[in-house]
């Protein structure tokens, strides 16, 4: 290191031997702190050391300045006087400097509908066209009429043909709200064709997602995706097994089936509309809960039920068992915030009372599904045979014979019935059917004072008689005291009200009265 100086003095040298270690460690920290960018170098301290610089702040660059927007000024009337057309709005830009520009665009369309127009108006882009018949065009005399041409590349150009020749001459763009095309959805707007957002307005990308909320990133919905693997039951049982619930509102539903079984629809109210009662419909579209279904069945017996909803009342996806089930997959999307399918005894009609293949066919009118059926009102009933005055039912009901209704009444009888009970709640008739010699109302749950085994906001009630009794009426809330009903096979898992069942019109004092009657029999134990 002799003869080699830094900006400051020179470097030390000639120490003595005892010293010479501790002026090592000195001359390069007072090196690191003197010198710009440098290296150390000595034979006992081994290898080169940098000692670098702090570097130098880079000064910010000075953003561009952005314009900004004036607001948008009002819509104008529609582009046509009937059919669709297009409404235009703008905006100014309002500039700092010359060199300030607005990002974005000075003007927007949206979608206007209006009434459609009589029988026999002329096309807008016909119009166009029209507009320059019998008039001079190729620098000669000839005249011609004109007609839409559809087949050149540029669909918001105006190209037309003349009639009764085979060539076509293009008179610059069409006008704006012009379709792209016959059929199309589709406008064109400055030469450019655009689609229309969910939202209205053209070109602006807007999709609704798969609960139908335009612009929605699917997180106003939630995604429900199963596999139903429930076997038959160990008695040999064959015949029709429930898979699911989907709930009204329901939207993107797929079903997936891959077996010799079938799959089966049924609604709310009991009406099988896709193979039911043993009786397999063809492959096709049919109209369902407000919503266009599309059954399938491929020749490998691979079956699916899809529809992009929503649904407008639950249907009971079933399956039709001819084998042991391989499992079926079934997916859809739900509203956020609506209750999702419960199962087992959850099922909020509580099962729609399948039937094994042994079974007597049903004695209620059945539906055969035909494709595109129309939609019936909810809750319709079958009118029941001809019977005698309401009256008390048991075998004399079964054989078209009934008496006079005994409800149950006094403390005793709210008491016993209240303890014997696995469910005691308040509730609202909402539709009341006959099927055999059985009555089944629909019943929405208001207040539940005791249930053994789950109980939602509706389920099915049904009474072993068509003799109404008890007497309940649609629309009239009443205090109903029912025990659960599982036969041997259980293929049956419902809400039974016997004809002597405790079933009174709800009033304050028959709440305060029921809230007693808990006090004079044992809790209830956990299912």
């Amino acid at each position: 290191m002799a003869g080699w100086r830094c900006r400051g003095g020179p470097v030390p040298r000639g120490e003595p031997h005892g010293t010479g270690h501790r002026w090592r460690l000195l001359l390069l920290a007072w090196l690191s702190l003197g010198c710009g960018v440098g290296t150390a170098q000595d034979p006992a301290l081994g290898t080169p050391v940098w000692v670098p610089e702090p570097p130098v702040p880079a000064r910010p660059r000075r953003q561009p300045a952005r314009g900004t927007w004036g607001p948008w000024g009002p819509w104008s009337s529609c582009s046509s006087s009937c059919g669709d057309g297009v409404a235009l709005r703008t905006r100014r830009c309002l500039r700092f400097t010359e060199e300030d520009l607005c990002t974005g665009e000075p003007r927007q369309y949206r979608l206007c509908q209006l009434q459609g127009c009589p029988g026999g108006s002329v096309p807008f882009r016909a119009m166009q066209c029209s507009l320059y018949d019998n008039k001079p065009v190729l620098g000669t005399p000839a005249r011609y009429r004109w007609v839409p041409f559809h087949g050149a590349p540029n669909v918001c150009d105006l190209n037309c043909l003349a009639e009764g020749h085979n060539f076509y001459y293009t008179f610059g763009r069409v006008l704006d709200g012009t379709r792209c095309g016959p059929g199309s959805t589709d406008f064109c707007i400055s030469g450019r064709c655009l689609s229309v957002g969910c939202d209205g307005i053209l070109g602006s990308g807007a999709r609704p997602d798969a609960c139908g909320q335009c612009g929605g990133g699917h997180d106003t919905c939630l995604f429900v995706h199963r596999l139903f693997q429930g076997a038959d039951p160990s008695s040999g049982y064959f015949g029709y097994m429930n898979v699911t619930k989907i709930p009204a509102g329901a939207t993107q539903i797929k079903v997936t089936d891959k077996s010799r079984n079938y799959l089966a629809l049924m609604t709310s109210d009991g009406r099988y509309m896709l193979n039911g009662d043993w009786s397999i419909a063809w492959p096709g579209p049919y109209e369902v809960a407000g919503t266009r279904l599309q059954y399938s069945r491929a020749p490998d017996g691979t079956e699916s039920l899809e529809a992009p909803g929503p649904t407008d009342e639950d249907l009971h996806v079933m399956v039709l068992l001819q084998e042991p089930n391989p499992g079926i997959e079934y997916e859809f999307w739900l509203p956020r915030g609506h209750p999702q399918p419960s199962r087992g005894d959850a099922s909020p009609l509580r099962q729609p009372q399948p039937r094994g293949a042994g079974s007597p066919p049903p004695q209620e009118l059945p539906v055969t599904p035909v494709p595109i059926l129309p939609s019936q009102p909810r809750g319709s009933a079958v009118e029941p045979p001809p019977r005698s005055p309401p009256g008390r039912s048991g075998a004399g009901a079964a054989a078209g014979r009934c008496g006079r209704c005994r409800p149950a009444k006094g403390r005793s009888q709210r008491v016993r019935h209240f303890c014997q009970s696995d469910f005691v709640f308040q509730g609202r008739i909402l539709a009341r059917r006959f099927v055999g010699q059985e009555t089944r109302y629909e019943v929405e749950v208001k207040t539940p004072y005791r249930h053994r085994f789950p109980l939602v906001a509706r389920e099915y009630l049904w009474v072993p008689n068509t003799c109404g009794c008890p007497p309940l009426r649609e629309g009239g809330e009443y205090l109903l005291m029912a025990r659960r009903h599982v036969n041997y096979e259980r293929t049956l898992n419902r809400i039974l009200l016997q004809d002597d069942g405790y079933a009174r019109p709800w009033t304050p004092r028959e709440d305060r009265l029921v809230r007693e009657a808990a006090r004079h029999c044992p809790q209830p134990r956990p299912p």
